[in-house]
């Protein structure tokens, strides 16, 4: 097996884990017949799963692994308990080079401190940084960080532009990618001072990339541009409060459709739009979430995702498996001394 070709996948991580993550694993090979996977988690559960499957069978590796995580356990149990358990074994591949990326729906907090302790942060990385995939009006945009870091200085912000910026060319498809600093107004006297310092940082930095400067909260949904960098308090908020909406307005819009046989046949009538607008509002298509700044790849898959939302997760840890994303970082990185910026 390639390293590059082949996935780590915690077979025994999310709610529904097993079934939907073997479901969701089928899916990704039907799709992409150049990849193989390795499966980690007890073989006794998965074994009978893969019966019958001819892309599972051929190209589907059990590697047994009798303990899990919990949803419940805190990182500091994971990091004392977890070796050898599926969430562990999983990452553990992509560092012995047996697999180009794992993927996880497993317990959040765990995943992080696992990769972490496992994978290393790449060098010139203070801290990783969580990122997320947002739909927008444009198309997709990437925020981070999205929870990994309460708090950023300038030279953190920096770094995730520069993470942000590789991931998003990696698995958005964008050839040069534009960036954006999170504040509270365009205006250069508006944000705190790690925000501002940021900013002139990256305006004076020798780094290669599109720095567009300032962007606001609505900025995101509009796709203004196709990073969004910001702390890790206020880049959870965000994607916790644009979840929220998504759900409200999906639970609103079902009520306003079939309230009355008129506006059930108005459903009817419309019916094309509303399947792209669910298509567009779906978690699933935008499902993986990634920690970036280690020394591998680990991709985090909503707990609750569906097979399809897993499959995507999938392909997004292969998109980057297959990218030269990590090379493009610590390019970047080099270009930027102690102080946070390069000479040009």
């Amino acid at each position: 097996m390639q390293p590059s070709k082949t996935l780590s996948i915690d077979a025994m991580g999310g709610d529904d884990a097993p079934r939907i993550v073997i479901d969701g694993v089928a899916e990704f090979l039907a799709a992409r017949p150049s990849m193989s996977v390795l499966l980690h988690g007890n073989e006794t559960l998965l074994r009978p799963m893969m019966a019958g499957r001819a892309d599972l069978q051929s190209r589907a590796t059990i590697v047994h692994a009798e303990g899990k995580i919990t949803s419940d356990m805190k990182p500091s149990q994971a990091l004392r308990r977890g070796k050898g358990s599926s969430m562990w074994n999983a990452v553990e591949a992509v560092k012995d080079g047996r697999a180009g990326a794992c993927v996880s729906a497993g317990n959040t907090g765990a995943l992080m401190a696992i990769s972490m302790l496992v994978l290393r942060k790449m060098d010139g990385v203070h801290r990783p940084a969580r990122t997320a995939v947002w739909p927008t009006l444009r198309g997709r945009t990437a925020v981070l960080d999205v929870g990994a870091n309460v708090e950023a200085d300038a030279e953190q912000l920096v770094t995730f532009a520069i993470m942000g910026e590789a991931f998003a060319r990696a698995t958005l498809g964008l050839p040069r990618p534009s960036v954006g600093l999170l504040n509270i107004g365009s205006e250069e006297m508006k944000g705190h001072e790690e925000v501002r310092e940021a900013h002139e940082l990256l305006r004076a930095s020798a780094i290669d990339i599109d720095y567009r400067g300032f962007v606001e909260g609505d900025d995101i949904s509009a796709g203004v541009v196709d990073v969004v960098v910001t702390d890790g308090f206020t880049g959870n908020v965000a994607l916790k409060t644009g979840e929220g909406v998504a759900r409200m307005l999906a639970s609103h819009m079902r009520e306003a459709f079939t309230e009355s046989l008129m506006s059930k046949a108005g459903a009817v009538l419309a019916m094309n739009g509303l399947k792209r607008l669910k298509s567009l509002m779906d978690p699933s298509n935008v499902n993986g979430g990634v920690l970036l700044g280690l020394g591998g790849i680990s991709v985090k898959s909503h707990g609750g995702a569906d097979a399809r939302g897993f499959a995507r997760a999938c392909e997004m840890a292969a998109d980057l498996a297959a990218s030269d994303f990590q090379g493009e970082i610590a390019a970047n990185l080099a270009r930027i001394g102690t102080g946070g910026v390069a000479a040009e």
